[in-house]
């Protein structure tokens, strides 16, 4: 009798512990995929309920089901128009396809690094491509909308989706370091446009005095040509006055030689029939 009691307990025990092993429950906040020998016997993560699987051969894990965050520590990054600053920001996710995430990342954990790593050098991309007022005011929206939708591309493989991407904060680094640099680069703006305009300045009045001696030179040519030709006219007309009177002609030289020889009172003693006296008799 007591041999029959015993060995309906273990019967009892054993089909309890049977039990125990082959039904398992999840949570509305879960989902959960069945292994055997650590690999995963189905294709599909089972759904919130009671479930069952065979015992010992078979085990459950189990997955957070609800939407996770996760921050990615500050960085600093640089945009199109070489502006450093630091960003802090935050990523939502959730598992999809337990089935996939089991077998590329397996834990949470890892899936954050990877995440991480994809947001991280997306996000860099798109503020690359952008100025800082761009990335601070005018299109941040638009970057974390591109960002989500390119890391969200890239997270699917991993059974993971990608709810949302959001900056936090924008900060500057080390401003006196960015006042320094940002002094340089003035600095050296400065230098170039000074550089630029004197060289600007050297060829203009390097044109304008080739200009000014080509004017002069034409000038003086022009001016070489005109005399010549009135002094040839000059003697032209001169010429022809004194071909139409000869006598006139020689009555004025006379009056001109008369003039300067005889003036302040001069005294000259000559003979009567001296030419000089021609048109005084």
């Amino acid at each position: 009798m007591k041999g029959g009691i015993m060995g309906l307990g273990l019967t009892l025990i054993v089909v309890v512990l049977l039990l125990s092993q082959s039904v398992f429950f999840v949570g509305e906040r879960e989902r959960a995929i069945v292994l055997q020998l650590g690999e995963a016997v189905e294709t599909k993560a089972r759904l919130p309920g009671l479930n069952f699987k065979l015992p010992l051969i078979q085990n459950a894990v189990f997955f957070d089901h609800r939407i996770l965050v996760f921050e990615i520590a500050k960085t600093e990054s640089l945009t199109s128009d070489l502006k450093a600053f630091e960003i802090d920001n935050y990523v939502c996710w959730r598992i999809t396809d337990p089935l996939t995430f089991y077998r590329s990342l397996r834990t949470d954990h890892v899936a954050e690094e990877r995440l991480r790593n994809i947001v991280y050098s997306q996000l860099r991309a798109a503020i690359g491509g952008k100025e800082l007022n761009e990335v601070v005011f005018t299109k941040r929206t638009d970057i974390m909308e591109e960002v989500l939708k390119k890391s969200a591309a890239q997270a699917a493989d991993y059974g993971v989706s990608i709810v949302d991407v959001r900056i936090k904060r924008t900060d500057l680094p080390n401003r006196q370091a960015i006042f320094d640099r940002m002094n340089a680069e003035r600095t050296r703006m400065a230098n170039k446009y000074r550089y630029e305009g004197e060289s600007e300045d050297r060829r203009i009045r390097s044109e304008a005095e080739m200009q000014q001696d080509i004017i002069i030179s034409q000038a003086n040519m022009d001016s070489i040509v005109i005399r010549g030709k009135a002094d040839a006219r000059a003697m032209e007309i001169f010429a022809e006055a004194v071909a139409a009177d000869q006598e006139f002609y020689e009555f004025l030289k006379s009056l001109d030689v008369y003039r300067k020889a005889f003036r302040d009172k001069t005294r000259i003693i000559m003979s009567d029939d001296n030419p000089l006296l021609k048109f005084m008799r």
